[in-house]
C-alpha cells in the first residue's frame, strides 16, 4: 500500500513547480510558497481528510481516528532562497504518503487520529525569525517582537502575513492545535556529513542542540592608516581577528560548534584603522552545561584580546534556545524502524534547528529521522540524497508511524 516512488515523483514535480536554475524558491508567504501549498492541498483533496489553516498560518490535514488522541507528522514546504529540493518538503510529502497508507489500511478510520502539518516559515529566511509557525503552536511566540520584523525590501512580517490571509495578532491561538497531540514525528535530510561518512542511509535523532547567539563588539580608535605606527594602534579588527581564530579552540575543547557569521567594521574605509568591529557569534551544543561554558570561554577570550589590543569589548544578546532532547522511547522506536529497512542505524544530534524542537518544548513526545545528505550540503541548489535512500526514509517513517500509533492506542 505504501509507494515511496510516488513521494520521489512528487518531490520532483514540486521542484519543477517552485524552483529554477538557482534552486528552490519557496520562501515563506511569497506567491511561490502559496503555489507549493496549493500543490499539497490538491493531493490531500483525494483523501477523506479535513484541511484548514490555523491562526498562525500552519496547514493541517486531519484523518479522524477511533481516538481523539493524535499522532502528528510534520514538515515545512518553505525554503531558503536558492535552496535545495528536499529540505523541509521531504518531511511533508513523505508524511502525505504515510497518510495514504494509513487511510487505505484502516478504511479511513485508524485507531488514533493522524494529522499532517505543514509548518509556516520554518526557515526564517525572509524575516530572520526561524520556526515561526511551530513556535506559535508551541506557545513561544512574542507578537510584540514579531511586529518589528521586516524583510530586505522593508515589508513587515505583519503585512506579509496579511497578504496571505493571516493576522499576526491571532497567531498565538494556534496553540489549540496541539491540544490532543500525543506524539510528533518528523523526517528530514541530515544537512550534514555524519551519515555519509558512516556509509549509512538513516539515523535516529537524539534531539536538537542548544543555541546561543550574541553580538561581540570591539571598540578601538580610528586613526589614519598611513601615519599611525603599528605598535600604537588600537585596532578593533586586530582583536576581532584573534577572537575569530580562538573560537575554533573553544569548539574543540567542549565538543561543540562556534561560528562567526558576520563582521561589520566602522568607519569601514580603506584609509582608517578600525574603530569598531562587531561580530555575530553562533554557538551550539547538545549539552546545556557545555554550551554555557563555551559562551563563558568566548567572553573571556574576547575580553583578553580586547585588552591585548588596547581596546574594550561589549556583548549583546541576539537569541538562544536550550538543548531539546527527544523522547527516549520514540528514539528507540525510530532506531528499530530504521533496522526494519536497512541493516544498521546510528544515533546523532541535530545541529540545525527544526520545528520538532518547538513541539518537544511544548511537552509532546517527539522524535526525528534523518536521511543521508550527499556531501553534507543543504541550503544550496546542489543539495541531494540518493533516491534509494529517499525510498528507505519513507519506509522507515511509515514503520515508525505504525509503532507510534500502537504506543498511543495502548495509552502508554
Amino acid at each position: 500500500m505504501l509507494d515511496p516512488q510516488r513521494t520521489i515523483d512528487e518531490l520532483k514535480a514540486l521542484r519543477e513547480l517552485t524552483g529554477d536554475e538557482h534552486g528552490a524558491q519557496r520562501v515563506a508567504f511569497t506567491d511561490t510558497w502559496v503555489a507549493a501549498r496549493a500543490f499539497l492541498k490538491e493531493r490531500l483533496d483525494a483523501l477523506p481528510v479535513t484541511q484548514h489553516m490555523d491562526a498562525a498560518g500552519n496547514w493541517w490535514a486531519t484523518l479522524p481516528g477511533e481516538s481523539d488522541r493524535a499522532l502528528l507528522i510534520g514538515g515545512h514546504l518553505d525554503s531558503v532562497p536558492n535552496g535545495g529540493w528536499l529540505d523541509g518538503c521531504l518531511n511533508v510529502l513523505a508524511g502525505l504518503e504515510v497518510l495514504r497508507r494509513v487511510n487505505e489500511q484502516y478504511a479511513g478510520r485508524p485507531p488514533v487520529t493522524l494529522k499532517l502539518v505543514d509548518w509556516a516559515d520554518e526557515e526564517g529566511a525572509r524575516f530572520g525569525r526561524s520556526l515561526y509557525g511551530s513556535s506559535a503552536a508551541g506557545g513561544n511566540l512574542d507578537v510584540t517582537e514579531m511586529r518589528k520584523l521586516k524583510d530586505r525590501d522593508g515589508v513587515s512580517l505583519e503585512d506579509a502575513l496579511s497578504r496571505v490571509g493571516i493576522t499576526l495578532a491571532d497567531a498565538p491561538d494556534a496553540r489549540a492545535e496541539l491540544r490532543d497531540a500525543a506524539a510528533y514525528l518528523e523526517l528530514h535530510i541530515e544537512q550534514g556529513p555524519v551519515l555519509e561518512g558512516l556509509d549509512l542511509p538513516l539515523g535516529a535523532v537524539l534531539g536538537t542542540v542548544g543555541v546561543e547567539r550574541h553580538t561581540i563588539t570591539f571598540h578601538g580608535q580610528a586613526a589614519h592608516s598611513g601615519s599611525t605606527p603599528m605598535n600604537v594602534r588600537r585596532d578593533a579588527f586586530l582583536a576581532a581577528g584573534r577572537f575569530g581564530q580562538a573560537i575554533y579552540d573553544i569548539a574543540a575543547r567542549h565538543g561543540g560548534v562556534c561560528t562567526v557569521g558576520s563582521v561589520k567594521t566602522l568607519p569601514g574605509i580603506v584609509t582608517s584603522v578600525v574603530e569598531t568591529c562587531e561580530l555575530t557569534l553562533d554557538q551550539r551544543h547538545l549539552d546545556a552545561d557545555k554550551l554555557a561554558a563555551m559562551w563563558q570561554d568566548a567572553q573571556d577570550a574576547a575580553t583578553q584580546f580586547a585588552q591585548d589590543s588596547g581596546c574594550t569589548v561589549t556583548f549583546g544578546y541576539l537569541w538562544n534556545i536550550e538543548p531539546i532532547p527527544f523522547h527516549p522511547m520514540l528514539i528507540d522506536a525510530a532506531e528499530a524502524s530504521i533496522l526494519t529497512v536497512t541493516p544498521a542505524a546510528h544515533r546523532l544530534p541535530s545541529g540545525p534547528l527544526h520545528d520538532a524542537a518547538e513541539v518537544a518544548r511544548a511537552g509532546i513526545p517527539t522524535v526525528m529521522l534523518f536521511v543521508q545528505s550527499l556531501r553534507g550540503i543543504s541550503h544550496n541548489r546542489i543539495e541531494d540524497t540518493r533516491e534509494d535512500h529517499l525510498a528507505l526514509s519513507v519506509q522507515a517513517l511509515d514503520e515508525l508511524t505504525s509503532r507510534t500509533m500502537d504506543w498511543i492506542a495502548k495509552g502508554i
